[in-house]
């Protein structure tokens, strides 16, 4: 992803911040997985230490990554090539590598609960549905019609899936059963980030060009609601509880967090804050799977931020190799 930073202007009170340093956590457990998107890279952070245990050699461009339903391999999107690559979680063996086709560049990545993968391929303006990703993996692709289709959810019944598309300033709609004609509506100025309420009732999409978050409705892709987030608001991520949506505002090296049941802004953290916005570049926002912490990929400054919701704290800094952005997490 490229993109050029708008001058960063703090708007509103922040809780938190400050630099911590990478530490032990005794009561921190699991794996983050990092993409290094400059290194070419994949890593595996151990959270208990705080170390890089593992590195390995990647694909062109690595950018999102997704966990499988029994957290024994990632995925990963080569953003720089054409195909999706899979890997062991135990060592970071390379399993499978799956080609999408010519000028894929696949980008936004669900590895799904029924098994299966799906992926973005912007380059073809489509998704891609993968079949049986660790067997046989069959291929069935959807045009979306759309330039930049970035950012990716899938339905919890599999049916359907709806992405953002950033050059043509709208979100889709698209059955993945019957292949009838995609839907597409514009939300606000470059939406990319984008998230699927687990009861499938209200889509999230963040649209950086707006420094907003809208509520939409999946089914008619209707705009219930628009939030007034940071600058820059990049991903939006809900919390495993439901209870609150947050922002990725990179030009002010924060998070905004919503109330999704009321769609309001209740607090902002701060990260970096913006006068270290532009150094770190903020990305990706991953929750802990119990919800307690969230962390920030921090591109630039080859970090990534291990926060504490409740207070908004920043615990410690991960180690980032090569450009982190793309993450995943295991307990």
């Amino acid at each position: 992803m490229s993109l050029t930073l708008p001058l960063a202007v703090a708007c509103a009170p922040v809780a938190g911040g400050g630099d911590a340093v990478s530490s032990p956590a005794p009561d921190a457990e699991g794996a983050l997985f990092v993409a290094g998107k400059f290194g070419n890279t994949l890593s595996k952070v151990d959270l208990a230490s705080g170390e890089a245990v593992k590195t390995v050699d990647s694909c062109a461009n690595p950018h999102e990554l997704a966990t499988s339903p029994g957290e024994k391999h990632v995925a990963l999107a080569c953003y720089g090539g054409q195909t999706v690559d899979i890997f062991s979680t135990a060592d970071l063996s390379r399993v499978a590598s799956i080609d999408l086709g010519e000028n894929a560049r696949p980008h936004g990545i669900v590895w799904h609960a029924n098994g299966d993968l799906y992926a973005t391929a912007e380059g073809r303006k489509s998704v891609f549905w993968i079949r049986d990703p660790l067997g046989e993996a069959e291929t069935f692709e959807f045009g979306s019609g759309q330039e930049g289709t970035h950012m990716l959810a899938v339905a919890p019944d599999g049916l359907h899936a709806w992405t953002t598309n950033l050059g043509s300033r709208t979100v889709s709609l698209i059955d993945l059963k019957t292949r009838r004609a995609p839907q597409s509506v514009e939300v606000g100025e470059e939406p990319e980030g984008i998230w699927l309420s687990d009861d499938g009732d209200t889509l999230w999409v963040s649209a950086r060009g707006s420094n907003a978050a809208f509520k939409l409705d999946p089914r008619t892709l209707e705009v219930r609601q628009r939030i007034e987030t940071g600058n820059f608001p990049l991903r939006i991520t809900v919390r495993p509880q439901g209870d609150y949506a947050v922002t990725s505002n990179l030009s002010d090296g924060g998070l905004s967090v919503i109330d999704t049941a009321t769609g309001k802004v209740v607090r902002n953290i701060k990260v970096s804050g913006p006068d270290q916005a532009e150094a770190k570049t903020q990305v990706t926002i991953l929750f802990s799977p119990n919800g307690e912490r969230i962390y920030v990929a921090e591109t630039m400054a080859n970090t990534i931020a291990e926060v504490d919701f409740a207070s908004g704290r920043v615990l410690r800094r991960l180690p980032g190799t090569g450009g982190g952005d793309g993450l995943a997490i295991i307990e």
